[in-house]
């Protein structure tokens, strides 16, 4: 780790943070987490009684990237779609509250605003429910996206698609990212959910965790060489200038055009501490910051690992800072 990144360049990279600027693509939803505790069995059927003991309402998806980028101290831009219900309030007022801009915000009135509830007992994860519509959004609501991020080109250093396969990125919306983005400085980092990849050609990173590579080339991982042979496949297959394998507790593998490949072993303290919920949000927020604050994709990996270290070490959707990964440094 010392050799890829140094404290001093670390400091560096984290000190131009404030001066970044990101702009967030994606689905944008809510986290709703109940915890409790588990003591019985229902008399009515075969499942645990759950005493709540308090919930919360956290940014998820696309809007939790955006919430890493602004808690690491970036400047950051979004745009999405959401209801025209209670929970779209809910995002707005938390972005409003946060300072971050809601222009880019599209309210279509036939679907809800996408959330998951995990209900959480003794700390282990009891049952999750999904409240969301994965249609398409509409072309219209599309539209509105495409001219938000047109708004923005050439007044950002980095691009974070952030697809949660909920409906909001297709190929007709990333067919006009990448026609307003094409010459572009920025730096568009993508964060896919989709087993086909080629949807994403032409961008500049991807970063899925490995089960989703493996989808990718539909291959199976069982050895190290097989990591290696599935990264190189698909950074030949569709281009990109970059590759980041998120691998859990064991770590992150980087691969670049050049074919340099960089492993970056997990925190070892992390592995204690694992809740991986919102890990890769943190993951591809504070790559895409680095690589607006002048980051290698070496250097940008090196403190995505660690921001991954911190946020799994905390309960439910969280954030990193500024302060905790210099520590980590």
């Amino acid at each position: 780790m010392k050799k890829l990144l140094s404290r001093k360049r670390g400091n560096e990279i984290i000190g131009r943070f404030p001066r970044a600027r990101v702009l967030v693509v994606g689905d944008v939803m809510v986290d709703h987490f109940i915890w409790g505790r588990v003591s019985r069995i229902s008399p009515e059927a075969p499942v645990p009684v759950v005493e709540v003991d308090k919930e919360n309402l956290l940014l998820g998806g696309s809007a939790n990237v955006a919430n890493n980028i602004c808690g690491l101290g970036g400047q950051v831009f979004i745009t999405g779609v959401i209801g025209a219900d209670a929970m779209g309030d809910r995002i707005l007022s938390e972005f409003r509250h946060r300072g971050i801009d809601t222009k880019g915000v599209v309210r279509e009135r036939e679907r809800p605003t996408t959330m998951k509830t995990r209900i959480v007992a003794q700390g282990q994860q009891v049952v999750r429910f999904d409240r969301e519509s994965r249609r398409p959004v509409s072309r219209a609501s599309t539209g509105k996206v495409l001219r938000y991020v047109g708004s923005l080109c050439g007044k950002v250093g980095a691009v974070v698609i952030s697809d949660y396969n909920k409906g909001m990125i297709g190929a007709g919306l990333l067919d006009g990212v990448r026609k307003i983005l094409a010459g572009s400085a920025a730096v568009v980092c993508v964060d896919p959910k989709q087993n086909d990849f080629s949807l994403y050609r032409g961008f500049d990173v991807i970063t899925p965790n490995h089960h989703e590579a493996q989808r990718a080339v539909g291959d199976a991982m069982a050895a190290a060489a097989d990591l290696v042979r599935i990264g190189n496949e698909i950074i030949d297959r569709h281009g990109f200038r970059a590759l980041l394998i998120t691998r859990g507790e064991d770590g992150m593998s980087l691969f670049e055009k050049d074919g340099r490949i960089v492993h970056t072993p997990f925190p070892t303290l992390a592995k204690e501490v694992f809740d991986v919920t919102g890990a890769g949000d943190t993951v591809i927020g504070t790559f895409a910051l680095c690589m607006a604050s002048g980051a290698s994709f070496r250097e940008a990996a090196v403190l995505a690992n660690a921001a991954a270290g911190i946020v799994v070490g905390k309960r439910g959707t969280a954030t990193v800072t500024p302060e905790e990964l210099r520590k980590a440094l």
